[in-house]
């Protein structure tokens, strides 16, 4: 048994989905669920209940996943736990940024840096929300900045920032409003991102987008954003994004796009501020004390 078919049982444990397991692990489905049925065979038990259209876990698997949550715990913890004990230098910590992160939530995290510069050395790692995310239950990162919703054992969250979002649809079809309603989007198509580099929060919209009879959708195979931007401007398609024109976002606009607030729902990507429990309580006890009053944005 290695570490890895642990990792693996507990990422189908926590989606109970191969297949969005897989994701999550960037891994295609078939090697995945190869490794479960190896840790399956040398632990001598079924460890889920498949069938065409369900994954349970089974009473065998039930008690194992708090053992191997606990085991990866503390493997994936001996980098930082030896740095602590055996540093007198400056720890180093890195913080996780995501793509599109609003200009003002990055200048709050280069207060931050100044803030902390006695203390700690802080750095910036890049990458979507779920895999910042499980960077930091691993303890590879201090905390990182996420879109949220998000659920996980052991981590706290602060809500820092909340975006109104709107659509970027055709200049050619919209210019000159001021807002646009759902309705009015029904034959268009919603051009999507990447699953990987869309925020959770995202789902939510197309299962919103669906119920008001949007269900055309391209689903693009990279988080080019200018490649939606190029896609809506051919027209009879849109996007959504930030409003805000001091967003990142807005460098992916081009002038046969438009962006407007809609009119009939009013919706809004939160980010967070995500830091392992327990560490707050021993070596970040700091740096999160210091993060929790630089980082909320005011506005």
């Amino acid at each position: 048994m290695e570490m890895f078919h642990l990792r693996y049982f507990v990422a189908v444990a926590e989606n109970l989905s191969f297949s969005q397991a897989a994701r999550r692990l960037h891994m295609a489905t078939s090697p995945l669920s190869r490794r479960v049925r190896d840790l399956e065979h040398e632990l001598g038990t079924r460890l889920f209940e498949r069938d065409s259209h369900h994954v349970r876990l089974t009473q065998a698997g039930s008690a194992l996943l708090p053992i191997a949550k606990d085991v990866l715990g503390r493997f994936d913890d001996i980098p930082w736990r030896l740095r602590e004990k055996t540093s007198s230098a400056r720890p180093t910590v890195y913080i996780g940024i995501p793509p599109g992160l609003h200009q003002r939530m990055r200048e709050r995290v280069k207060e931050l840096e100044r803030a902390c510069a006695e203390e700690y050395v802080l750095k910036r790692w890049p990458g979507g929300s779920a895999d910042l995310l499980a960077a930091v239950q691993r303890g590879e990162l201090g905390m990182a900045l996420v879109h949220l919703p998000v659920h996980a054992e052991g981590v706290s969250v602060l809500e820092v920032m909340r975006e109104p979002l709107g659509a970027v649809v055709p200049a050619a079809e919209f210019a000159g409003r001021e807002s646009v309603s759902l309705s009015e989007l029904v034959d268009h198509t919603y051009v999507s991102p990447a699953p990987r580099m869309v925020p959770t929060y995202f789902e939510q919209l197309k299962v919103r987008l669906a119920d008001a009879g949007i269900r055309n959708t391209i689903t693009l195979n990279s988080g080019d954003y200018g490649a939606s931007a190029e896609i809506i401007s051919n027209g009879s398609a849109f996007s959504i994004s930030m409003l805000d024109p001091g967003s990142s976002m807005h460098r992916y606009r081009t002038e046969s796009n438009v962006v407007l607030p809609f009119d009939d729902f009013d919706p809004a990507l939160a980010t967070g501020l995500v830091w392992r429990s327990d560490r707050a309580e021993s070596d970040l006890r700091k740096l999160v004390e210091r993060a929790a009053e630089i980082v909320p944005d005011a506005a």
